[in-house]
């Protein structure tokens, strides 16, 4: 297996239902596939998708390197989003419940 293989699988680990029903809980319109509510949500579903395979594959190193980045990721968007609009960030805060 080269490198290449392993970072396309890390990576597409997220089925494409998920992916929209993902997207469905935050979308903004119908049409709605990128904005800062959608990516967080995408990345809500893999971290969690990565986690359960942690679960399981404790010494995965490049799986828990991935995960590292897309919780550093989702952390930048929910910065961004907090800063430029409080009460989006709030409700995607609160449909995907991440914080307190």
């Amino acid at each position: 297996m080269t490198l290449e293989y392993l970072s396309v699988k890390l990576f597409q680990m997220i089925t494409k239902e998920n992916k929209e029903k993902a997207i469905a809980l935050t979308q903004v319109n119908k049409n709605d596939v990128g904005s800062p509510q959608a990516q967080v949500s995408i990345l809500t579903a893999r971290i969690k998708e990565v986690t359960e395979h942690l679960k399981s594959n404790k010494h995965d190193f490049m799986a828990r390197r991935g995960l590292t980045q897309m919780v550093g990721r989702r952390k930048k968007l929910l910065k961004y989003l907090e800063r430029k609009d409080f009460e989006a960030y709030k409700a995607v805060v609160s449909k995907l419940g991440l914080r307190k």
